[in-house]
């Protein structure tokens, strides 16, 4: 029941609630980005959803437009400040994914959304992470984050989907909040973000419940 209406009811009831109690912030954000980050404030970008099928993301940009004399765009460790990584870090930057959650796009709770170039890079078994929406925190984001490796992060998504429930989300929703103050996991070791995701040689290994 939860799986069939009871997971969207519950997104739109704490994203209404939290766009309306977070409009000040939004906009206190949005001035900021605009004065140390450029224009425009939003970042937009398309990503696979349900089943994979593209929608149009939303976040608060992070970095900005720095090139070099050719006009190419600089390595991310040069583009991401710190403001723009204290935006990663307590996740602020994925606020107006909220607007995401009330449009059906994404849910509150589920597996982050990637790049699209992605979808054929996965073996069957990862690519089962698009079976439920994508979401603004999920189960891999509070077992390691960026931290981990790609394959850990797919196989953690996958035990979401086979274990969706009220409260497993409810418990996803307070440990984001707690790894939000402690700032773990936001960046790989060695990265500015993430190393891209290639592929993964051999088989999936699913990780144990929690």
């Amino acid at each position: 029941m939860y799986q069939a209406w009871g997971k969207r009811v519950f997104d739109v009831l704490v994203g209404i609630t939290a766009l309306v109690c977070l409009a000040p912030v939004l906009c206190l954000l949005a001035l900021f980005v605009r004065i140390l980050l450029g224009s425009p404030v939003l970042f937009s970008q398309q990503r696979p959803g349900l089943g994979g099928h593209p929608f149009r993301l939303w976040k608060f940009r992070t970095m900005t437009d720095a090139a070099d004399p050719t006009g190419r765009l600089l390595p991310d460790h040069h583009r991401l400040g710190k403001f723009g990584l204290w935006l990663r870090s307590t996740s602020l930057d994925e606020l107006p994914e909220l607007v995401n959650v009330l449009r059906g796009e994404m849910s509150l709770v589920g597996p982050r959304p990637l790049l699209m170039e992605y979808l054929d890079r996965y073996s069957p078994q990862q690519a089962r992470r698009h079976e439920s929406l994508p979401g603004i925190t999920g189960w891999a984001q509070i077992n390691g984050r960026n931290a981990i490796s790609w394959e850990q992060r797919f196989a953690l998504d996958v035990w979401y989907v086979d274990h969706v429930s009220f409260q497993l989300d409810i418990k996803i929703l307070a440990l984001t909040g707690w790894k939000i103050l402690t700032s773990e996991g936001v960046s790989e070791p060695g990265q500015a973000t993430i190393r891209p995701f290639t592929g993964t040689p051999g088989s999936d290994t699913d990780p144990p419940p929690a």
